[in-house]
């Protein structure tokens, strides 16, 4: 059975895409990529149809991370075509919630109760002006990625 997931932070192109590239990587090296399909998405439309920020390409390529994606808005549809919609901090969760319409089939929650350190706020390194927020992102992404995955595979 495929389950599938959504990343999704404010812009789609920091925290959300290093997040979806973190786990496909992961179902990828775990031999279990035809069991997953993984997507990110953002709240607001500001960054639609973009690379990810600059600084996180290059955390992932650092990290052998392949990505390609580009910034997308969430929508109505993505509320009943996935399993779960993971959040990076509780606005994104609020926000999730008041746009999910009331027959939704997927669970909102926030990515970071999986983090097995209890690191619940997935770091928003945007206004940074180096990389090491992104380093905190990609490490706080992995390990509760790895967290809720160790909860779902069989």
């Amino acid at each position: 059975m495929t389950q599938k997931v959504l990343f999704v932070c404010l812009g789609n192109i920091c925290r959300s895409p290093i997040a979806e590239a973190v786990f496909q990587n992961l179902v990828n090296q775990k031999g279990l990529s035809n069991q997953w399909v993984v997507d990110s998405a953002a709240i607001g439309p500001w960054h639609v149809g973009k690379q990810p920020d600059h600084r996180a390409r290059q955390i992932l390529q650092n990290h052998n991370i392949p990505y390609n994606g580009r910034a997308r808005q969430i929508e109505k549809k993505d509320f009943n075509e996935f399993d779960f919609i993971f959040g990076m901090d509780e606005e994104n969760i609020s926000d999730l919630h008041s746009r999910a319409p009331k027959d939704s089939k997927a669970k909102i929650l926030l990515l970071g109760d999986f983090d097995p350190e209890g690191d619940k706020i997935i770091r928003d390194p945007y206004y940074d002006d180096g990389s090491e927020g992104f380093e905190k992102c990609y490490k706080q992404c992995l390990r509760a990625s790895e967290g809720f995955l160790k909860q779902h595979i069989n």
